[in-house]
């Protein structure tokens, strides 16, 4: 008699239910923060800036931070308990290595929490400030974090993707592409307007300073 076989996994569940609260917790944190902490006449760009920059600070800490618990000194998520452990079971679903402890995984994510987490803070410190510094750090962090998906996600491709479950829809689409893809995309915005920030500004400089030798 063949075995059963294995039910598909409902799109819906109680983990999905709770994980997608708390994401939305911490964007309407976020955004209760741009109008609290930014100027009334900030600009559209400065604010999305941000509401992102606190998003992405506290998605780190508390998400990617409690992965981290959950996955040090003999730990792993596959043999944990609790809600964080029965959110990344769910995750690790989709690409098995956050269920194992991974290296690399692990590795990836201590310099995203103890890392790009800080920096963000950093760069949100500024953007209240209104310092134009924080164009460097913007440059910085979205580097890092471009690089950090593409050392997650590259040697599986190249490995024929053995710990990817490329085959459910949900795990798919939902999960691994995404809940990661806006980390691509918002990552590369800011890196361009950053640039065009920096390089019309150097740009000006040095007009000025022809313009005083001639």
């Amino acid at each position: 008699m063949s075995p059963a076989p294995t039910p598909a996994p409902s799109i819906f569940t109680t983990t999905s239910l709770y994980s997608l609260l708390g994401v939305a917790f911490v964007g309407t944190v976020a955004y209760v923060g741009s109008k609290t902490l930014l100027p009334k006449n900030a600009s559209a760009k400065d604010r999305f800036t941000f509401i992102w920059l606190a998003f992405d600070a506290m998605i780190h800490f508390s998400f990617e931070g409690s992965f981290l618990y959950l996955s040090m000194f003999g730990r792993q998520v596959n043999t944990s308990t609790g809600p964080f452990a029965e959110l990344w079971k769910e995750y690790a679903a989709a690409d098995f290595r956050w269920g194992t402890a991974d290296p690399t995984v692990v590795s990836l994510e201590i310099l995203t929490v103890l890392g790009a987490g800080p920096m963000c803070c950093y760069i949100l410190w500024q953007l209240v400030r209104n310092d134009p510094a924080r164009h460097y750090w913007i440059v910085v962090l979205s580097t890092a974090e471009l690089y950090g998906g593409w050392m997650t996600f590259c040697p599986e491709w190249l490995t024929g993707s053995p710990n990817l479950e490329t085959g459910n829809f949900l795990y798919l689409w939902v999960y691994l592409v995404f809940m990661n893809v806006i980390w691509v995309f918002i990552p590369f915005w800011l890196l361009f307007d950053s640039y065009q920030y920096i390089s019309t500004s150097l740009r000006a400089t040095q007009a000025v300073g022809k313009a005083k030798k001639a």
